[in-house]
């Protein structure tokens, strides 16, 4: 449920037998005024107001009686919209986008979700239904009016994802962007149900990618490479889309950053606003909806989260896994993850979590030394 994520300081990692998700190619004080000069004041203003009020008499002729006024106003369909525009990708979008309303025991709470499958499947955040996991209901609210109990398909709350189902009739799926083909600047749109007001647009642009963002309800730390956007994100904005210029999904709104010191707080959007890349989100849903559980990609290591060592300082490898048959061991500093600068702990997990299980990536050291890991896979447990 969207308590919607704040977004915290670096901190740090350690198919489907239907058809896969379509995705496209790649107060200032005033001066104290004088008696004299407030009395002057008070006469000019009530001169204006009175001839003000004579000329208009005259001119209408009002004479105590009154006179029918019809003002000129356009016609309904003289504004253009384009193909593009911010309105016509809004019109596009918001009849996919649902709002989710969760009640467990000890608590209750909203958010959204948008539809990747017509035969009733939902992507959204892991914290937005992780209250209903353990005994609890969710309800999914259409734009078209209907309301619908769902069921949870699988959840990944190191990816904060999660899949949810509903039995309904007449679903249109979203297209999906590729988020690999993203740059600064990019105009987007994100949808939602932010303070629980559905079918919200804001828009903006992305303001910077590959944002090591970490977030999560109240179970497991997610770690997010995230995409980060200046469209005006808000908490029950959790879960829903946010899309390119064509209407196609290319994240999934999850996190904001607020000015607030306490992390039980929650206030407004500031322009900093944080999406799990669909390319990520898409093959976690693939495998959620195939076997209800999905995979995350391994290295092996334990990281010193409180090293002040610029790297990812290795404390310890796992005897016969990735890293150590790549030839990793403690007391390694991991400077690069393939061309990708890694600051710090945190860092190294967001970058590891951007790549599949099965993938070869080459950590740099900062002893200069390369070693090439292939990357294994642990399984969820939704």
């Amino acid at each position: 449920m969207d308590t919607h994520d704040q977004w915290q300081p670096p901190m740090s990692e350690e198919m489907l037998s239907s058809p896969a998700l379509e995705q496209s190619e790649s107060s200032p004080s005033r001066p104290r005024t004088g008696a004299a000069s407030l009395v002057v004041l008070s006469l000019f203003f009530g001169s204006i107001g009175g001839v003000g009020s004579y000329l208009a008499a005259d001119r209408l002729n009002l004479g105590g009686g009154h006179t029918s006024v019809t003002l000129e106003q356009s016609q309904a369909n003289l504004s253009t919209r384009p193909e593009g525009s911010i309105a016509a990708i809004a019109n596009a979008v918001t009849p996919s986008v649902v709002s989710i309303s969760v009640e467990s025991m000890s608590s209750a709470g909203t958010g959204s979700g948008f539809i990747i499958d017509s035969r009733g499947f939902i992507l959204t955040n892991n914290h937005v239904v992780e209250a209903a996991a353990s005994g609890g209901s969710i309800t999914v609210d259409l734009p078209d009016g209907r309301s619908f109990p769902a069921q949870i398909v699988g959840r990944n709350s190191s990816y904060d994802l999660a899949v949810i189902k509903i039995s309904a009739k007449d679903l249109v799926a979203l297209s999906l962007g590729n988020s690999d083909g993203l740059v600064v600047g990019d105009t987007v749109v994100a949808v939602g149900a932010p303070l629980g007001l559905s079918g919200t647009v804001t828009t903006g642009i992305i303001s910077a990618l590959n944002r090591p963002v970490t977030a999560g309800g109240s179970g497991e730390t997610s770690f997010i490479n995230a995409v980060q956007t200046d469209a005006a994100i808000n908490p029950g904005n959790s879960g829903g889309p946010l899309v390119n210029a064509e209407g196609r999904v290319i994240g999934v709104n999850s996190a904001i950053a607020t000015m607030s010191s306490s992390m039980s707080s929650q206030s407004g959007s500031i322009g900093l606003g944080f999406a799990i890349p669909i390319n990520q989100a898409k093959r976690i849903a693939e495998e959620l909806i195939a076997t209800g559980k999905s995979t995350n990609p391994i290295v092996g290591v334990q990281i010193d989260m409180q090293s002040n060592t610029r790297g990812a300082t290795i404390t310890d490898v796992t005897s016969g896994g990735p890293a150590d048959s790549g030839g990793l061991r403690a007391g390694d500093v991991v400077a690069k993850v393939d061309k990708r600068s890694i600051l710090n702990g945190t860092e190294f997990i967001v970058a590891i979590r951007s790549y599949k299980p099965g993938d070869v990536v080459t950590l740099t050291l900062t002893s200069g030394k390369t070693i090439t890991v292939t990357l294994g896979a642990n399984t969820t447990d939704s």
